[in-house]
């Protein structure tokens, strides 16, 4: 039953994340590992504000 309420809560964080407009970074990590393994990591933070930037200045897009 923990462990039910755990993706439950998960989800949800990611749900309200997405809302925002700030996909998770769990997911994007995973995809640069996968697809862009030349690429470095960038911390949360880093992460976080270039999502912000990518948003509010129209500078977002997708990579693939």
């Amino acid at each position: 039953m923990k462990a039910r309420l755990q993706a439950i809560r998960k989800w949800a964080v990611q749900t309200a994340r997405l809302c925002c407009g700030v996909p998770d970074y769990d997911v994007y990590v995973k995809h640069l590992r996968e697809h862009h393994p030349e690429r470095p990591v960038p911390s949360y933070k880093e992460f976080f504000r270039e999502r912000q930037i990518a948003r509010y200045k129209g500078t977002g897009g997708r990579c693939c």
